[in-house]
């Protein structure tokens, strides 16, 4: 079940539909998608990436969830964009329910080759978009040289960066809210 508070937005199928423009185009393609994502991240990639993630968590209280998705479900990919799909995933697997609202999702949408971050509002406050935007190139750049692990590690590594910098005054208990394997869907 999900909860909401007042300052967070929960993300459900009704306010995607709100959000983004419904588009025949994206349901199509995301329809003939095949589903790739075990064939671009082996057990050990996955391995590979949840070791960055447990790295990149070590010293301060923020939270990395990844997940990678082969394609929109076809039932909402007509709706939904891949922002919209970050964001319910957010929701959904509750990122966004860490005790000090630290949770960063970064999600890789394999059908449209996009990258989406979205932070939680702890983070939100002391971070500007910029920031989060150069994670997203660096990801997509590795990405267009198929080097899908590396863009994948290197994403969380840069992700542990800025939540190093924002929480380096806090005390880390070292207390792990979020699984550190990626999520792999479809």
């Amino acid at each position: 079940m999900v909860t909401k508070s007042e300052t967070t937005a929960v993300v459900t199928q009704p306010k995607a539909e709100e959000v983004s423009r419904p588009s025949f185009k994206r349901w199509f393609r995301h329809f003939m998608y095949m589903p790739a994502a075990k064939r671009y991240f082996s057990k050990q990639d996955q391995h590979a990436i949840a070791h960055a993630v447990e790295q990149a968590e070590q010293g301060h209280i923020g939270e990395i969830q990844v997940v990678i998705e082969g394609h929109i479900p076809a039932h909402q990919a007509y709706y939904q964009d891949v922002r919209g799909r970050a964001e319910q995933l957010f929701a959904e697997l509750g990122v966004w329910d860490t005790e000090l609202n630290s949770g960063v999702l970064l999600y890789l949408n394999l059908c449209e080759r996009k990258v989406e971050i979205v932070i939680d509002r702890g983070i939100q406050k002391a971070t500007q978009q910029p920031v989060w935007d150069g994670i997203c190139f660096i990801v997509v750049e590795q990405m267009k040289q198929q080097q899908y692990r590396k863009a994948m590690v290197q994403g969380v590594f840069e992700i542990g960066k800025v939540l190093a910098e924002f929480y380096q005054h806090a005390v880390p208990d070292q207390k792990n809210e979020l699984s550190d394997s990626p999520i792999i869907l479809r």
